[in-house]
């Protein structure tokens, strides 16, 4: 198979879509790989180090996206990048459908095979490729509050740890999955006072037990939550519905109950995010204020950290790719039903239940295509 990996143009979005030592996995399974100039450069990865593993270099998207059947990505195409997309390629990369209408018409109307990281399950009912960049948000969740408390960052000047004879900060986690648990386990390694609020009675059992004494738990209730925000100085959104728009939890008029100067992280902005005044920023430009509230919704977190980011993303990826790679989409979909819930719209057909859901859209049955 003839495997693309074009460079990410999301602003500031430094990750690439395979390592090198992936490249070579896919080139010794018979394979070609051609990688866009320059895609790894913020990785830490050069054009000599793809060539090195039998690579080729691209000079541009269009030769990328014109040479592959399969491209590999980080994050879901761009305006820019929907014309350079062929009628039946796949494109196995992080989509997040549900939060943007335009991104679902463009890949319907262009007839793509959409295989989406987050959407891919494991025998226990996980989520495999999106838990390594969910760990590396959730760690950055806190590490960015913790910055934008600041005062020169506009926050209201708190310190996540305590000093003596002052409290440390109050952070609020939405949330207990991963995101919220890497967030958590970060926020309370700074010395702040960190409560974890889950619908889910089991997760909240799991999370007690293996969280520091400066963690609590909480179940979570609309009241709960309102009541809370009084002293919060940090809340962190981390709520995920797979595939599904996030539930809104904190609405515009209970702002007025907040602290002003107080921090908002949604991390769970690529979903549509959790707090009602939520709205996609990038790392150029993070924050904005609503009711002298910051908010802090990068839609690429773990972008910042690229190195870090692009190597624990294909360790969770590449296995899979190879599998697509050696059996084609279709056959590796019927064989790993796992896989074949990453599949959310297929040759203009949606084939993921929330997806369509989340616009009202028509849903065609996966076992309809793949007959």
């Amino acid at each position: 198979m003839k495997i693309g990996i074009p460079k990410e143009i999301k602003n500031n979005e430094y990750r690439i879509g395979i390592t090198p030592n992936a490249a070579q996995r896919l080139i010794s399974n018979g394979h070609e790989v051609c990688v866009e100039n320059n895609a790894g450069v913020g990785s830490g990865f050069s054009n000599h180090d793809f060539l090195k593993v039998g690579a080729t270099i691209a000079s541009y998207p269009k030769q990328v996206y014109q040479y592959a059947e399969m491209i590999i990505k980080v994050k879901e195409p761009l305006p820019e990048e929907f014309e350079l997309i062929k009628e039946g390629q796949l494109i196995y990369t992080f989509f997040h459908f549900a939060s943007s209408l335009s991104l679902t018409k463009a890949m319907i109307d262009c007839k793509a095979v959409c295989l989406a990281y987050e959407t891919i399950t494991d025998d226990h009912g996980g989520l495999p490729l999106l838990t390594p960049m969910s760990e590396v948000a959730g760690r950055l969740a806190s590490q960015q509050g913790a910055k934008f408390l600041e005062s020169p960052q506009g926050g209201l000047g708190v310190l996540m740890g305590s000093v003596s004879g002052v409290s440390p900060a109050d952070v609020m986690i939405l949330g207990g999955g991963v995101v919220g648990t890497q967030a958590a386990l970060v926020a309370a390694g700074m010395g702040a006072d960190v409560t974890i609020y889950d619908n889910n009675p089991n997760q909240i059992e799991e999370l007690q037990a293996i969280m520091p004494k400066n963690v609590t738990t909480c179940l979570s209730s609309s009241d709960a939550i309102e009541k809370h925000l009084t002293k919060a100085h940090l809340v962190i959104g981390a709520v995920l519905v797979p595939g599904a728009k996030a539930p809104k939890l904190i609405n515009r008029k209970q702002l007025c109950v907040m602290q002003k100067g107080a921090v908002l992280v949604d991390v769970a902005v690529d979903q549509g995010g959790c707090f009602e005044t939520t709205k996609a920023t990038t790392h150029e430009n993070p924050t904005y204020f609503v009711d002298d509230i910051l908010h802090y919704a990068v839609a690429n977190m773990p972008g910042a950290v690229p190195q870090t980011s692009t190597k624990a993303l294909t360790n969770a990826t590449i296995d899979y790719a190879v599998k697509l790679a050696n059996l084609g989409w279709q056959n590796a979909c019927k064989q790993f039903p796992h896989l074949a819930n990453g599949l959310n719209i297929v040759n203009g057909h949606i084939v993921n239940h929330s997806v369509a859901d989340a616009f009202s859209m028509s849903f065609t049955p996966l076992e309809n295509i793949l007959k």
